[in-house]
């Protein structure tokens, strides 16, 4: 059962709940009314008898008759009974057949007071009077039939009231359930035929703030972040399989040249030379590869533990020296003297690999010019800046230096893979932190990294 009519079907079951709630209640107020009513009725009756027998003797029993029937209407099988009662307080007999001892004696406890009776349809009222030839039971009876047709009808009125009621809610409710839930079947019809190969479809977007136009609002940016994860999957692929092609053909082309023929061994070393230069470089690429991937995951697995922000900079600063001849300066100002308050959470090698690669960048894309390195300790994060005065970054090629394998336009003679930055920039999301890029073309770069402290 779809959720279309399970919503119909809850709508209709609670209306008619209600519905059902509010004719039983109007049932059953009218159908008290009616028996009040008609008792009361009876009451008088009885008070009425009373009086013409005993306080009005000059009027005769006809005379009696003759009024009830010009005043008073007279109720289906409406009959009137006087018993006297005996010295004992015992109704004298002989009784009506039709009135059981036991109601006999609750009308005479009851001092005067109406004591009404029911015996399957015949209604009772009955009270009891002192006159001074003695105690007497004045009784009134009659059937209700004119109530309880009345009750009957009302019934009837209402059970095809409830029944009518059922169907058009059911047939209401369905029209604008259906209503209702179109957008969802358009939603979930378009969503059906997008797929891997036109991932560039999108929902047709509604005016408004509703729940469905930011239900397709949030289908098509999920859609858009799919359209790209597939597009950088396909690019790195296409990159990552250019790059290796590269050095092993260099590395096939250079071995087919030495075994071609025989050859002094000098031209042997050189193709050697050319082999291990472009496996090496197969090799750079490979590791960075791997530690690109192994660096998209949560990171559960690798060891993490306290990192000092300082030694890390200066471990990062020596492997770039190792391999840059440029001037690295280092400025820490006001360091904490408590060494909890300068460690970071995280892996070690992970961070150098990191750091390290966004100031070998600094280094290398900056030739000779200096390069500086600062460490800001605040209450809650650790900022490292690292700053250069190279060649610097296009402005509107600032946003692909986290694409794998992407390099600046203005770079091309320079060697380098485009793996660093994405692969620092994985790094620092797994530990939590930000990395911003600043970078004007010919006037350098500004790296800075904000990483939580404790």
């Amino acid at each position: 059962m779809n959720i279309q009519t399970k919503t119909t079907l809850l709508f209709t079951t609670l209306t008619m709940a209600v519905f059902l709630v509010l004719a039983a209640t109007v049932y059953y107020f009218s159908n008290q009314f009616t028996y009040t009513d008609f008792y009361k009725r009876l009451e008088l009756r009885a008070r009425i008898s009373a009086k013409f027998a005993f306080e009005l003797d000059h009027i005769s029993t006809e005379n009696l008759k003759q009024l009830k029937k010009d005043y008073l209407e007279k109720l289906p099988g409406e009959e009137s009974y006087t018993i006297k009662l005996l010295t004992n307080g015992q109704p004298q007999p002989p009784l009506p057949a039709k009135l059981p001892l036991s109601y006999l004696k609750k009308i005479a406890a009851a001092q005067g007071a109406t004591v009404f009776h029911q015996e399957k349809i015949v209604h009772f009222a009955g009270l009891l009077y002192k006159d001074e030839t003695g105690d007497f039971l004045v009784i009134e009876s009659a059937v209700n039939s004119y109530g309880n047709e009345i009750i009957q009808r009302l019934g009837n009125i209402l059970v095809i009231t409830l029944v009518a009621s059922a169907a058009l809610i059911y047939t209401a409710g369905l029209y604008f359930s259906r209503k209702t839930f179109a957008p969802f079947r358009y939603i979930i019809s378009k969503v059906q035929i997008i797929s891997e190969g036109n991932l560039h479809l999108r929902l047709t977007e509604r005016q408004g703030t509703d729940e469905i136009s930011e239900l397709i609002n949030t289908f098509n940016k999920m859609l858009d972040r799919l359209e790209t994860a597939f597009e950088s999957q396909n690019n790195f692929i296409s990159n990552a399989s250019h790059e290796l092609r590269t050095p092993l053909t260099s590395i096939v082309a250079e071995a087919d040249y030495a075994l071609s023929q025989e050859r002094p061994a000098e031209i042997y070393r050189k193709s050697l030379e050319n082999i291990v230069q472009q496996a090496a470089k197969l090799q750079r690429l490979t590791g960075g590869l791997l530690s690109l991937a192994q660096t998209t995951f949560d990171g559960k697995k690798q060891r993490w533990g306290k990192v000092r922000a300082d030694e890390l900079l200066f471990d990062a600063r020596e492997n770039a020296a190792a391999i840059f001849s440029n001037k690295i300066t280092m400025h820490l100002p006001e360091l904490p003297d408590n060494d909890e308050d300068i460690c970071i959470t995280g892996n070690y090698d992970l961070l150098k690999i990191a750091i390290g690669n966004i100031i070998l960048n600094a280094c290398k894309y900056s030739g000779d010019q200096p390069v500086a390195v600062e460490l800001i300790i605040g209450k809650k994060q650790a900022v490292i800046k690292v700053t250069d005065k190279g060649i610097g970054i296009p402005a509107d090629e600032i946003r692909h230096i986290y694409d794998p394998f992407f390099r600046a336009s203005n770079t091309s003679r320079i060697e380098g893979y485009g793996i660093g930055m994405p692969l620092s920039g994985n790094i620092i999301r797994m530990h939590r932190g930000k990395i911003a890029v600043h970078s004007a073309v010919g006037e350098g770069t500004t790296v800075t990294v904000h990483l939580p402290l404790g």
